[in-house]
């Protein structure tokens, strides 16, 4: 999560910087457009791997069994 933070911290700087440099906006919002995807591909592995965990340590689903006729 902490790399997210960062991804996002640096998209926003890159886009502060981009108001202030006319020349090179469209060299800073593309970077940060890059962080924003990186911050998408890094919470999209947490929560992948928070849901494994999860998945792992649940019990498995009870099974119905149905009476039998006599």
């Amino acid at each position: 999560m902490e790399n997210v933070r960062r991804y996002r911290a640096l998209a926003s700087l890159c886009r502060q910087q981009a108001a202030y440099r006319p020349l090179q906006n469209w060299q800073l919002l593309g970077q940060a457009e890059h962080f924003e995807y990186l911050a998408e591909v890094a919470l999209k592995a947490h929560f992948d791997a928070c849901n494994l965990k999860h998945d792992e340590a649940a019990e498995p689903p009870a099974t119905w069994e149905t009476p039998v006729a006599a």
